[in-house]
């Protein structure tokens, strides 16, 4: 009897395991809304600002409705290519993208994907998640380009989760998040950073997107682990909490300045691993061995403690205490994440 169920409990574990891995499970509650409170007529009052706005710019409303999870009245419309641009705070434009993207568009002789569009700063419209599309559409000449134009301007700082088309890097998602950091800090720069966790994700983010403002060459990813356990969303004001970021990058960049005379130390005593600049980082970071309890947030100590205790590490780093092993044990590490 204790074999069989013993098995059971084996073969419940495995399909649970199978399931996770294959099926996605619906949700048991039915949500959102129906087929007619989605349709909005042209004539509704909800879309007549965003119409009157299209045609100001020259372009042609098409159709409404709302949005089936939220209900957002969207607008659905032809606009003139210049009539849009990206969020000034978006990542750069990578030319290789853009022209892939062109040539896959020509390619089928359809612009099928319409770009998310929102009135920005000055009525200007704004698209959030297309400067690829729109560097495409430029290389391709179009005339007009479609939309789903949405009145709802926080959009506009929900980068991160709307651009799918371009999987975003550290370097790209740090510089996005700081962007809009500062755009905000002008026009709500009174309200607690830790009021904008939506928008920016995560805190590092915030500080990395200083350092790479000042340094776009900064190895970020051997650092980001670190800044993950110690930095975190300030209650100071955005406006406040932007500047002391600046000394946090600032710090951090003096780090890295260390960091590199470690490596060529190293290098000139024939290590030549791939893996340097992750050993010497690990090696001076001061919370590396730090495991947090489930469900504690809580950093192990405060990001200007930890940077100063990293400076002094770095400062301090013994060069005959390094050997191959030690480097071998890194590249092992490296190669799991």
């Amino acid at each position: 009897m204790a074999a069989r169920k013993k098995k059971a409990a084996a073969s419940k574990r495995a399909t649970s395991r199978a399931a996770g891995r294959g099926r996605l499970a619906p949700s048991q509650d039915s949500r959102g809304l129906d087929a007619a409170q989605v349709a909005v007529a042209m004539d509704d009052p909800a879309v007549a600002d965003l119409a009157a706005l299209v045609r100001s710019a020259g372009g042609a409303p098409i159709g409404a409705y709302r949005e089936p999870l939220g209900g957002r009245v969207l607008l659905l419309a032809s606009l003139p290519f210049a009539a849009v641009q990206p969020t000034p705070f978006q990542r750069d434009l990578s030319p290789t993208h853009a022209k892939r993207l062109a040539k896959a568009i020509e390619e089928t002789a359809a612009f099928l994907d319409p770009l998310i569009v929102v009135r920005g700063e000055d009525g200007r419209l704004w698209t959030p998640n297309g400067r690829h599309r729109l560097a495409a559409a430029k290389m391709l000449g179009l005339k007009q380009i479609t939309a789903l134009i949405s009145p709802d301007d926080s959009l506009a700082y929900r980068i991160l989760a709307l651009n799918t088309e371009k999987a975003h890097n550290l370097k790209d998602r740090s510089l996005e998040v700081i962007r809009m950091a500062r755009n905000l800090a002008k026009r709500r720069g009174r309200e607690p950073e830790n009021k904008f966790t939506a928008e920016f994700e995560t805190a590092e983010l915030l500080t990395l997107g200083v350092v790479y403002e000042k340094n776009p060459r900064f190895a970020g990813g051997a650092y980001s682990s670190f800044l993950r356990k110690v930095d975190r969303f300030s209650e100071r004001t955005l406006a406040v909490s932007v500047r002391q970021r600046e000394d946090y990058a600032a710090r951090l960049i003096e780090i890295d300045a260390r960091v590199k005379t470690v490596i060529a130390g190293l290098q000139a005593r024939g290590f030549k691993s791939p893996y340097l600049r992750n050993y010497v980082v690990a090696r001076i970071n001061p919370v590396r061995f730090h495991k947090p309890k489930k469900g504690d947030s809580s950093p192990p100590m405060p990001i200007a403690q930890a940077l100063t205790r990293m400076a002094a590490a770095a400062r301090g780093f013994n060069l005959g205490s390094v050997s191959n092993s030690d480097l071998a044990w890194v590249a092992v590490g490296a190669s799991a994440d």
